[in-house]
């Protein structure tokens, strides 16, 4: 007969070890994937932008032919008067045509002919001051308007 203490004795098996030689190339690969399809903002925006809410928004297309114009109160300072900021640069209401000309002059032809603004306006801007800016817009013949908004939830 075994003894008692024998018959509890297990063995001990050999857990295979894990190969780790490959994990920073498999890092580095998934790192440079987040790069390549990760979309970084261009503009430092400099006025504070407080959309309004919308019920069907669609999403932008063409997203290299789009130009971004923000209007709202700025972020530093501390006069209250709504600035105009296309891009990156803040800007007046009869600038806007030749820098709208220069934009498209930079653009390939295809992207040029798909120019779209997209106007994010805070919601208490003045009408009047929308309005300056959709007629400079109008000048250059930027004539593609996309108005931003967030999506109000039906509650």
């Amino acid at each position: 007969m075994r003894p008692i203490q024998s018959m509890f004795r297990t063995k001990h098996h050999h857990v295979p070890s894990l190969n780790v030689a490959s994990m920073p190339d498999l890092i580095f690969t998934v790192l440079f994937f987040f790069m390549i399809v990760t979309h970084m903002r261009s503009d430092e925006v400099k006025v504070k932008v407080e959309v309004p809410q919308g019920k069907e928004m669609q999403k932008l297309a063409h997203k290299a032919s789009v130009v971004n114009v923000y209007i709202g109160r700025p972020i530093q300072g501390t006069d209250g008067e709504y600035r105009i900021q296309l891009n990156g640069d803040i800007v007046t209401a009869e600038e806007i045509p030749a820098r709208i000309e220069a934009i498209r002059a930079s653009m390939s032809p295809e992207n040029a002919d798909k120019l779209t603004v997209s106007l994010r306006a805070d919601r208490h801007t003045p009408m009047g001051l929308i309005q300056d800016v959709k007629q400079a817009l109008q000048q250059s013949y930027a004539l593609k308007i996309h108005y931003s908004a967030t999506d109000k939830t039906n509650n």
